[in-house]
């Protein structure tokens, strides 16, 4: 995991699967983009049937597929990894720590290569299903202070990446000023979600210091898309 995501030169382009909307045609497409890899999970999914779902990836493309686990049921074998999320913008013991503790012992008999995850929820408009489920607040984007000051305590609590997220369907993108405030007092490769759907969002977030750039809801409503926001990585 830790060769897979570090530091790129260039930001690097992620797209995120969600099983109970999952559209082969878009891993095909994928497949022959420059797409890094695939996240697969969420929330809330009416039945578990992620592992099959990254086995269809897989039979389709050889780009890596990592867990993007919603809770501690969304672990698989064949996964090649999983992003150990913890929510430190919310106050949520559960999504701290205990969804963790659920999910270690299944975690350790798969195998599964873990990457320790800082998940910051910035208010995208729009209360998001991360906010009903976890029953957290985001941070209102204003407050950049309070942005940075908690994703430097993720990076000194030894969590191995930033996520900045502004919500599945998000109609409004975590700003440039608050990427490039955390990106400048993090040592850690930082991810931004939520509400990118267009090339020219794309172009932002990746000139405000992104280093991993994540897509999902935008390409389920169009899987093509992918042709014009993958330009913004060129």
């Amino acid at each position: 995991m830790d060769k897979l995501i570090h530091t790129h030169k260039k930001a690097q382009l992620v797209i995120l699967i969600d099983p109970d909307k999952f559209d082969l045609k878009l891993i095909e497409l994928a497949d022959k983009s420059n797409v890094s890899f695939f996240l697969v999970g969420g929330s809330t999914l009416k039945k578990n049937n992620i592992s099959k779902i990254i086995s269809q990836i897989k039979q389709r493309s050889k780009k890596p597929v990592i867990i993007f686990p919603g809770d501690e049921k969304q672990i698989c074998k064949n996964a090649d990894g999983i992003l150990l999320l913890s929510l430190i913008s919310g106050r949520n013991p559960e999504f701290l720590i205990g969804k963790h503790v659920k999910a270690a012992a299944a975690i350790k008999k798969n195998k599964l290569k873990t990457l320790p995850v800082g998940y910051i929820l910035v208010n995208g408009n729009k209360i998001s299903t991360t906010q009903k489920v976890t029953k957290t607040k985001a941070l209102h984007p204003s407050n950049i202070k309070l942005i940075v000051a908690t994703a430097i305590a993720g990076e000194l609590l030894g969590l191995k990446v930033i996520y900045l997220e502004a919500g599945s369907g998000a109609k409004r993108e975590v700003n440039s000023k608050i990427i490039k405030q955390v990106k400048n007092n993090i040592h850690l490769p930082l991810f931004v979600g939520g509400g990118i759907d267009s090339y020219k969002k794309a172009k932002q977030v990746i000139k405000a210091g992104a280093n991993y750039v994540v897509v999902g809801n935008a390409l389920e409503k169009n899987i093509y898309l992918l042709s014009e926001i993958e330009k913004a990585f060129i």
